[in-house]
Formats: C-alpha cells, sequence, structure tokens
C-alpha cells in the first residue's frame, strides 16, 4: 500500500528544501567563495586584450595551438598572441611545457604580453607593469638551451605513468629536473603532480623575463600599465589567493 504523506511531514519538507536553498545562496555570495573570480585575472586579462585589440576574439576550443591565433590579429604584426596575467616579482606561468617547446620547432614568431599585478587591497588587483614583446623560434629556443625534447618527453612521461604512486611520480621528477639539462636551462620546468592533476608545466622567472626578452627596459612598478599604449582597466574585486602548497610559479 502506497504510503501516505502528512501535512506536517510535508511541511517540515518544503521546510528543509527552502532552507538549504537559502543556505546554497549563502554560500555561493560568502567573501571566501570567490574562487572563480580569484583565480580567473589571467582570463580576465585575456578577454580584456581580446576586446580592446582583437575585435573581440573568442577560443572555439580551451587547448588550441596559440591562445589568440595570427589571423586574429590584424593591428599588431600579424602574430599569433600569448597572453599571461603574473603577480609582479614572482615567475610567468607558461603551461603545458612540451607544447612550448614545440614552438622553437616552428618558424613563426610570436608575441607574448605579460600583465604584472599586485594586491592593491584586501578585494583588488592593481596592474602595476605591462609587457608585449616579439619572440622568434630561434630567441624561445636559447631559452630553453641545453633542455631537448626528448629530455622534456622522458620527464613528461614519468609525470603522467599511471603505474607510480602520486609519491614515487614527484620524488621521481624532483630527481631529475634537479640535475642538467633542466638546471641550466632559463626557462624551468614544473611537475604538478597531486590527486586532481599530473601535468608538466613550465614557467619563466621575473628577472629572466626583463634579462633575456627586454634588456634594458625597466621591471619597476608602472604609473600607468598599458599594452601598446592602452591602459588596462582595473580588475573587478578578486581576493587573494591563499592555498596551502600551492606553486604560485
Amino acid at each position: 500500500m502506497r504510503a501516505i504523506m502528512s501535512p506536517l511531514y510535508k511541511s517540515h519538507a518544503r521546510f528543509s528544501i527552502a532552507k538549504l536553498a537559502i543556505l546554497v545562496l549563502l554560500l555561493l555570495n560568502a567573501p571566501w567563495v570567490s574562487g572563480r573570480e580569484v583565480q580567473d585575472h589571467g582570463l580576465w586579462f585575456e578577454r580584456w586584450l581580446c576586446d580592446a585589440f582583437f575585435d573581440g576574439y573568442r577560443p572555439p576550443q580551451y587547448n588550441q595551438k596559440w591562445d589568440i591565433p595570427a589571423e586574429a590579429n590584424r593591428l599588431h604584426g600579424h602574430l599569433p598572441v600569448n597572453p599571461k596575467a603574473s603577480k609582479f616579482g614572482t615567475s610567468i606561468g607558461l603551461g603545458d611545457a612540451v607544447r612550448q617547446f614545440d614552438i622553437t620547432q616552428r618558424s613563426e614568431s610570436f608575441i607574448l604580453a605579460v600583465g604584472f599585478w599586485e594586491q592593491s587591497t584586501p578585494q583588488k588587483k592593481a596592474w602595476v607593469n605591462a609587457q608585449a614583446v616579439v619572440i622568434s623560434p630561434e630567441k624561445w629556443l636559447k631559452l630553453w638551451h641545453p633542455i631537448t625534447l626528448a629530455d622534456l618527453e622522458k620527464l613528461d612521461s614519468i609525470v603522467k605513468n599511471p603505474a607510480l604512486s602520486l609519491e614515487e611520480a614527484r620524488q621521481a621528477a624532483h630527481d631529475l629536473k634537479s640535475k642538467a639539462p633542466f638546471i641550466d636551462a632559463v626557462i624551468q620546468v614544473n611537475p604538478k603532480i597531486d590527486r586532481s592533476q599530473r601535468r608538466l608545466q613550465c614557467s619563466l622567472g621575473f628577472a629572466a623575463f626583463f634579462d633575456h626578452l627586454l634588456p634594458g627596459v625597466s621591471r619597476d612598478r608602472q604609473k600607468v600599465a598599458a599594452i601598446w599604449g592602452v591602459p588596462i582597466p582595473e580588475i573587478p574585486d578578486s581576493g587573494s589567493r591563499n592555498l596551502k602548497g600551492e606553486d604560485l610559479n
């Protein structure tokens, strides 16, 4: 026989659902639940570049060769553009190491557009330096030297080896990247190994960026941080990141 729900039980159920809905709304609007805003200043910078210089271009797929392809760049050299947002004074995260090394094997130069930010208040980031530099494959290769593609693929296979536990993979990757040729290159490799990911990324140090790609250009804070003469607008409110164990490079 089908159970009969009493009016009191129905009322209690509706009340519980209402409480749950209120709780969800509170959580979504809580100050500390701002992960998307906190983490998306890089995406915000890329979209601003696209809106300001590339007719509002949006990539049709996430993992395409270039964030902004050459055909979208009609006004600034018809070159592909790699936009990056980085905390002032820290390394510039470049993404997948093998993909970045692959640039050295091509004949196409590209533009590395970097916006450096600081946490000016608990809820605001301010742009304090911005640069856009044209990089040839030959110049990019010098930053990788003496690392070869075979070296990267060997390290990448360790990072992604499912037969290794997290601890084993971390130790093996650390042992390999802590010796030549990796310690002799300007670009640094950054294995990311945890329960949610196994990736081999790379980064370029703050000082190395200026020393090797912009010699003579000031790395100090600028009165107005601009790309191609256009000041970067303020970032929408976003709190600072404070995640334990996070690699900020």
